[in-house]
């Protein structure tokens, strides 16, 4: 399985979605989280005034999530995912998107996402809609 940020900040961040995240991640087999999507999460929670919060190292130790650096071959799905799925497509996919795509489509592994904008493209969920 593959976390997007989007997952990781719902489990970091105590949102809804928590639970039900944090019990997919558990019973993966092997998750793991593009390198990019690590950076992403970072951005929403590191501050220049505090510095690096370590709730996101934590929860990555914590949840066992694997972090996997980004290849040529992820770079090339991700530009390939921005023309097909990006912001002028109904999915509006951003860069970090991209990216959290490409390596599911690599490692043809489900995607853990909190919200729609993947639901309009072809990758193949973690979980149901709506959870």
């Amino acid at each position: 399985m593959i976390v997007d940020s989007s997952a990781l900040l719902a489990i970091i961040l105590a949102e809804p979605e928590e639970e039900a995240f944090s019990l997919a991640i558990y019973a993966a087999a092997r998750p793991q989280m593009s390198a990019a999507s690590y950076l992403e999460v970072a951005l929403k929670l590191d501050s220049g005034a505090t510095g690096l919060d370590p709730v996101l190292d934590a929860a990555l130790a914590n949840l066992d999530i694997e972090l996997v650096p980004v290849s040529i071959e992820q770079g090339r799905l991700a530009r390939e995912a921005n023309v097909r799925f990006g912001r002028e497509s109904r999915a509006k996919l951003n860069f970090g998107d991209c990216l959290a795509y490409a390596l599911a489509k690599a490692t043809r592994s489900p995607l853990l996402f909190k919200g729609n904008d993947f639901m309009h493209t072809d990758i193949v969920p973690a979980l149901p809609a709506g959870v």
